[in-house]
């Protein structure tokens, strides 16, 4: 069935009197089919009526705005009909003549005759043939309230608003019309939208429930599919086998947004100001040598970091990841570039004594890392994951080991994906060790490895000094993955709050530099320094400037994405994606699965401190949006079912599914 309704991409902010704005809402996405009926819940003050009426035509939108039937809503009209809480009836007019005020209306070219029908029909629809006379004052709440929507229905909207339409009404009239409204919904087949804090209501009612989280920033946090079959009656809704844990996952939502909004308050204040308007002004940046540090480099040689007030940024070359994560979970750095799944891990207390809630606001790199293979595989006839797989089938008498870079990188969990989605089971059918990059190679020459998944230019050198060959690059994969980010705690970003936006709005600009290929020669002889990744020029240009090398006499492959540091909204760390990284670590048991997960995500992979950034430097500040995505296996991912998503997979450890609940820690007790 086609789109219907669509609400594209909205952002919705309030002026303040300071001259700053409030952003009510954010990157609201959502399409709608005909004849659905949407139910929109959250706290109060999340947005929801503000939505509303921006689908009505009565409020205008900042950003984005609404497509109904093709065209885009720049008003009220009769195609939109809202009821309201409090019934918006004319006191001084019977029932009759306040449905037939909007019938008169809409209808005025048709036969008087005509015009009268449709009035005493929607009388009769909502069963108030006895009150046609009674003016509202003399009718109860629930009468009163089937008027609005006998008003509404009558001019045959091809889309009713409902605002809390039952939200005054006792509990007895409350569900009689509810009831009411399901049937002439169903008899009219009209498309319906509502807002409401009634959970057993949204799932009386609705085909799709979509909870929004807290403001400021509101947006989707989840969309939840009712599979329950229609026509509904409320009995049969109650005991059907999947009420209580639909009911149960609404609830857990809302408590998760509470529970964050009391987290929020208890934020610790800024530290005072340094300089610039900054709280710090010399920071320690952690960095791995490799290609994609590039945006780090840049913005250190050009003069990025200066520009936003940061007076002293020292890049400090680490020797392995775990050398960052502890860097930075003991102080000892302020930021870090990270693998893309680290600050997540950190969060969940990976390789720690105690989780360290960290946050990223800045997704730095996507792509570039490979496969590579031994030339010993190469000369068995391994040229293909299928080759891979009867490799290891046949080699009885040997384990096959692969290199990786950390449990929580992309490279393990790509690597593990790839081996999975052929049939070697990454734990039992080979065995996986990490190696820091640098050594990657030496490893292999030894012949301690059979091959690697790393990012360049530990591949290339590999190739060029003929010691393997690339068997598959992330672009085979999953093309634009997050690949590093930038890592900090949580608790730093709360007391540094503008010197956190400063290195942001720096770093952003460094990754549009790095991301204007006639910049590229210049930032090579950075790179190639010893004080950054001090490699060879011939293994550092392939991919980055010149078509990659795959080895064994295979043909180079221009590769223009293959480092990606700032087009197609590379820059935002979109919580989908997060959503997938947490999938993969309780999917191969390096962590649980978060049963909060939104609640991390939120926490964690801040898209609106990168939207902050973003606006200052007047760049759109728009999140991916929220939708199902697959690699190369075709495995969907759905956002809104992550549960569902790991059962599907075949090859898989047994899943942990915990609650995690994570107190901001000291920088001593981290």
């Amino acid at each position: 069935m086609s789109v219907f309704v669509e609400v594209d991409h909205i952002d919705k902010a309030f002026p303040l009197p300071d001259g700053s704005s409030y952003v009510a809402l954010k990157n609201i996405e959502l399409k709608i089919k005909q004849g659905e009926f949407i139910s929109l819940i959250g706290h109060s003050g999340c947005g929801k009526s503000t939505l509303l009426n921006i689908v009505a035509g009565l409020d205008r939108a900042s950003k984005g705005g609404v497509i109904l039937e093709g065209r885009e809503v720049k008003g009220p009209g009769p195609d939109r009909m809202v009821v309201f809480q409090n019934y918006s009836l004319l006191p001084w007019l019977s029932v009759r003549e306040n449905i037939a005020l909007a019938v008169n209306r809409v209808f005025k070219d048709s036969p008087k005759g005509e015009r009268r029908g449709i009035i005493e029909k929607h009388i009769d629809l909502v069963g108030l043939r006895h009150a046609a006379d009674k003016r509202p004052g003399e009718l109860s709440g629930g009468m009163k309230q089937r008027v609005a929507i006998a008003r509404a229905l009558a001019i045959r909207p091809k889309l009713l608003l409902l605002d809390e339409p039952f939200g005054a009404l006792d509990a007895l009239t409350r569900g009689g019309l509810q009831e009411r409204l399901m049937e002439i919904c169903e008899e009219s087949r009209v498309t319906c939208i509502m807002v409401t804090h009634d959970v057993d209501e949204a799932l009386l009612l609705s085909d799709r429930i979509v909870m929004l989280t807290n403001g400021p920033e509101s947006h989707i946090g989840q969309i939840l599919d009712i599979p329950i079959p229609r026509p509904r009656h409320r009995m049969e809704v109650v005991n059907h086998p999947n009420y209580y844990a639909l009911r149960n996952e609404i609830i857990y939502f809302l408590n998760q947004q509470k529970r964050d909004k009391r987290r929020k308050a208890k934020q610790p204040a800024a530290v005072a100001i340094a300089r610039h308007g900054l709280e710090k002004v010399n920071l320690d940046i952690g960095f791995i040598p490799l290609t994609d540090c590039a945006p780090l480099v840049v913005a250190k040689e050009k003069g990025f970091f200066k520009k936003h007030g940061l007076e002293d940024v020292n890049l400090s070359r680490e020797p392995s990841w775990k050398a960052i994560s502890e860097g930075v979970a003991t102080g000892r750095l302020d930021a870090a570039q990270m693998v893309a799944a680290m600050p997540l891990s950190m969060t969940l207390g990976l390789g720690l004594t105690r989780p360290v809630p960290m946050v990223t606001a800045l997704v730095l790199a996507r792509n570039g890392n490979a496969i590579t293979l031994s030339k010993q595989l190469y000369q068995q006839g391994v040229r293909t994951l299928a080759d891979l797989k009867a490799a290891v089938t046949q080699s009885v008498d040997k384990v096959h080991t692969l290199g990786m870079v950390h449990p929580a990188s992309m490279h393990n969990l790509m690597l593990r994906y790839w081996l999975a989605a052929g049939g070697i089971d990454p734990d039992r059918d080979v065995n996986l060790t990490v190696i820091p990059p640098p050594q990657m190679v030496a490893n292999l020459k030894a012949g301690n490895i059979d091959g690697y998944c790393v990012g360049e230019p530990w591949n290339s050198r590999a190739v060029y000094e003929d010691l393997g060959f690339v068997v598959a690059t992330d672009l085979d994969i999953w093309p634009g993955h997050p690949e590093k980010v930038l890592g900090m705690r949580e608790e730093w970003v709360n007391q540094h709050p503008q010197t956190h936006i400063a290195l942001v709005k720096a770093l952003l600009e460094a990754c549009e530099y790095c991301d204007d290929r006639r910049n590229r020669e210049e930032i090579l002889g950075w790179l190639c320094q010893p004080q950054y990744v001090g490699s060879a020029p011939e293994y550092t240009r392939p991919g980055f400037i010149d078509p990659y090398n795959l080895g064994a006499g295979q043909k180079p492959q221009s590769y223009p994405r293959f480092n990606q540091f700032h087009i197609e909204q590379t820059n935002c760390p979109g919580r989908v994606e997060g959503l997938w990284i947490l999938t993969q670590l309780a999917r191969w048991g390096i962590t649980p699965f978060p049963k909060n997960w939104l609640e991390i995500l939120e926490r964690v992979r801040r898209v609106d401190l990168y939207g902050e950034a973003a606006r200052q430097l007047g760049w759109p500040d728009t999140e991916p949006d929220r939708e199902c995505f697959q690699l190369f296996d075709s495995m969907v991912f759905n956002p809104d079912d992550p549960i569902g998503y790991l059962n599907k997979l075949t090859i898989r450890r047994e899943i942990r599914i915990e609650e995690i609940i994570i107190d901001t820690p000291t920088t001593e007790a981290a």
